[in-house]
């Protein structure tokens, strides 16, 4: 039994609370933006599927002259595939039998390539692909300062050495995620330098691969902070934006985004206003997550000087000026921190076009 089925379409007022909604024409307007950057800039644009989660948003990416995408899960691999969409990145390294075995099967089926930062990496992968026969294309994650997965730029030439002579392996070029830039809130400037020094080093590693005779055609930079900055890079052939498509509250505070370019948000209902004026609403961390804002501004941002400081599982508290005018049935749209944890909270979200929830669209490649 579904708990809830609204007809659509239908004013926002009738949805059941809380829901996620996208803004039809924001989205729409930020995946030409980001088509046309990367087409001015001259690079490939692989987008990060995490973000949405969603076939149709994918559609309208691909649309709009996206070549593939990026992944972040084995599920979402799989969810594309199915779709038909076959030129993809698995941007995290396959460790473990499960993925290994399921990296193999994916690259059989074509267009896959993998990430590897170790030999440790390679090996198991090199002998699966080998006994099936299958040949699995990779790029080397380098870590240009974000100090997450990645080798050292300056022990990538090594790396690339000792993975060749592994059979089923095919080393196609070199990827970073430049996620340090997130450091640099409210000082765009550094950020800029940030990323093009993340897009520079980079291509320096590509150039030094090439020159020692390694198959380095592809030079890949990722982030949505970084697609003023990183992908620029003379050299650099490939851009994996993901937030873009969504923005979110912390895109803004690193000056990725205006607050009017932000097309996810989620709809809430007031249903308790408290006698010290702290009002409760039913969208909490499982409607939000937990992901913090760059900014330390709560769970998410609600226009009209209200902060949304506290929250349980299914509850948020509101304080500030701005909760004054506020009544129980009362609908707010929160802008969340983080779109791409956001999304995954959820099973699907609503379109939203002219202020009408048109469609829901669902979301996969869950864990």
């Amino acid at each position: 039994m579904t708990a809830f089925a609204t007809a659509l379409p239908a004013p926002l007022h009738a949805l059941p609370t809380p829901a996620l909604l996208i803004d039809h024409e924001r989205m729409n307007r930020n995946i030409a933006d980001m088509a046309a950057r990367a087409q001015a800039a001259g690079v490939t644009l692989r987008p990060h599927f995490k973000t949405s989660k969603c076939l149709s948003v994918a559609r309208l990416q691909l649309a709009a002259g996206a070549a593939g995408f990026t992944c972040a899960t084995a599920a979402e691999v799989a969810a594309l595939q199915d779709a038909g969409v076959t030129d993809l990145l698995w941007a995290q390294e396959p460790v473990g039998p499960a993925k290994v075995a399921f990296a193999v099967q994916a690259a059989a089926r074509g267009g896959l390539t993998v990430a590897v930062d170790s030999v440790e990496v390679a090996r198991p992968l090199s002998t699966a692909a080998a006994a099936a026969g299958v040949r699995v294309a990779y790029l080397i994650e380098v870590d240009t300062g974000h100090g997450r997965a990645g080798v050292a730029p300056e022990a990538a030439e090594a790396l690339a050495d000792a993975l060749a002579p592994l059979p089923g392996l095919a080393l196609r070029g070199v990827f970073t995620h430049e996620g340090q830039l997130a450091r640099h809130v409210g000082d765009r400037p550094t950020l800029e330098q940030a990323g093009r020094s993340a897009g520079a080093t980079l291509v320096a590693v590509a150039e030094t691969l090439t020159g020692a005779g390694h198959h380095c055609a592809v030079v890949s930079v990722g982030s949505t902070p970084g697609a003023t900055s990183s992908l620029h890079a003379p050299g650099v052939t490939e851009a994996r934006p993901g937030t873009y498509v969504f923005y979110d509250a912390n895109q803004v505070a690193l000056g990725s985004a205006e607050p009017s370019q932000c097309a996810l948000t989620v709809l809430t209902r007031v249903i308790r206003v408290r006698g010290d004026g702290t009002v409760i609403v039913d969208a909490g961390l499982k409607a939000m997550s937990s992901d913090g804002s760059v900014a330390g501004r709560g769970f998410g941002v609600v226009a009209g000087d209200v902060d949304f400081a506290v929250a349980n599982e299914e509850h948020g508290f509101l304080t500030g000026p701005g909760t004054a005018s506020l009544r129980v049935g009362d609908l707010l749209r929160v802008v969340p921190n983080h779109a791409c944890g956001t999304v995954n909270m959820w099973s699907g979200m609503y379109l939203v076009e002219e202020g009408t929830a048109t469609q829901r669209w669902t979301t996969t490649g869950r864990h």
